[in-house]
Order: C-alpha cells, then structure tokens, then sequence
C-alpha cells in the first residue's frame, strides 16, 4: 500500500511540475520509479492514456528526472502515442500496458494482445538513459497464431551490444541505439524480420 500511495504522489507531483503537456492524472495507466540516470536518486516514469478525443490504443511515455539542484522532479522526455494498448476500464482483458523498473536503471515497457483475433503476441521494450537520453536498449517480440501451432515465433534484441535471437537461434545483428523519441512498432518489427 505504502509503495502505491509513493507511486501515486509522485505521479501527480509529476504531472503538476511538468513543463509541457498538463497530464490529467486519471489518465495515467501505470508508474514505476528508479534511479534512471544512476545520480543515485528515485526518477519516475509513466504509461499516460491519449486524451478523450485521440485514438484510444497509443499511450504515451513520460520520464522525469530528479533535478539536481533540487529534489524535485522534471520531465526529461514526453513520448506520446509510443506503445499499443487498451485504457478503458471495459475495455477487453489482456490488452493492457505495463511498465516496472529493471536493474539498476533500465525500463522494461510491456504491451499484448492476448485476448482478441487469432494472432497473438506480447512485446517488452526496455529503455535505458544512456549519453544524456532516453534510447531503446531492448526490444522483446512473441507471437502466435491460436489456430495454427505452426505459426509462432520470438525476437529478443539487444540495441546496445547488437545481439539477436530469433526463435531461440542466434542471428548476426548490428548494435542500433535508438531514441526512444524516434522509436515506433514497425522498428522493432523490421529488426525481428516480422
């Protein structure tokens, strides 16, 4: 309780400090805090909904970062309209987004569907705080097809060291730092071959 209530102060802190788009706070879908930028220090990121009137499946990421003068928080990167997904409370299961800190300073962003049409999938997308930004470390892609068992796959890249995996078989592959910024779905489908 004491870490949802942590959670929950320092997203509307965050979401009243920052800078530029005012976030409603019920439209944020998800929070995890860490030390992103390793200055030793709790950072904060956030899955926030599209406002009523945008497509209701593309959230956006918002990264805030302690200040250093201060301890308040900033927002370092506004992302919207980054990762797929269901927000509406009766919307349909399994379609929802997730984010939770990993290691010492990484991000993993989690997106699925898992409940409507034949073809199945779930993605996790890791962000780093790497040179001053926020790039795409990782990117994780499974898939499968419900009424062929034949039809089904993984991915899992390592943008920082180039290292791929498809299907459980390693594939030569070059290291490709991205921005999160500049990330979009198709990225990571050519780099799994999809």
């Amino acid at each position: 309780m004491f870490k949802f209530v942590l959670i929950a102060g320092l997203a509307l802190s965050a979401a009243f400090t920052a800078q530029a788009e005012q976030i409603d706070p019920t439209r944020i879908v998800d929070a995890a805090t860490g030390d992103w930028d390793g200055d030793g220090r709790a950072d904060l990121a956030l899955l926030v909904a599209p406002e009523e009137s945008a497509s209701d499946d593309q959230i956006g990421i918002y990264l805030y970062l302690r200040d250093s003068d201060h301890e308040l928080l900033r927002l370092s990167l506004a992302a919207p309209n980054k990762i797929w997904g269901s927000t509406n409370a009766d919307g349909v299961f399994g379609q929802e987004p997730s984010l939770k800190a990993v290691g010492k300073s990484s991000i993993a962003i989690h997106s699925q569907n898992s409940t409507i049409g034949r073809d199945r999938w779930d993605q996790t997308l890791t962000v780093a705080y790497r040179n001053k930004q926020f790039v795409v470390a990782g990117y994780t892609y499974n898939h499968y097809d419900t009424l062929d068992p034949n039809s089904a796959g993984s991915c899992d890249y390592n943008a920082l060291t180039g290292k791929l995996q498809k299907d459980g078989k390693d594939v030569k592959a070059e290291p490709h730092v991205l921005p999160i910024a500049e990330w979009n779905d198709d990225t990571g489908q050519t780099i799994c071959g999809q």
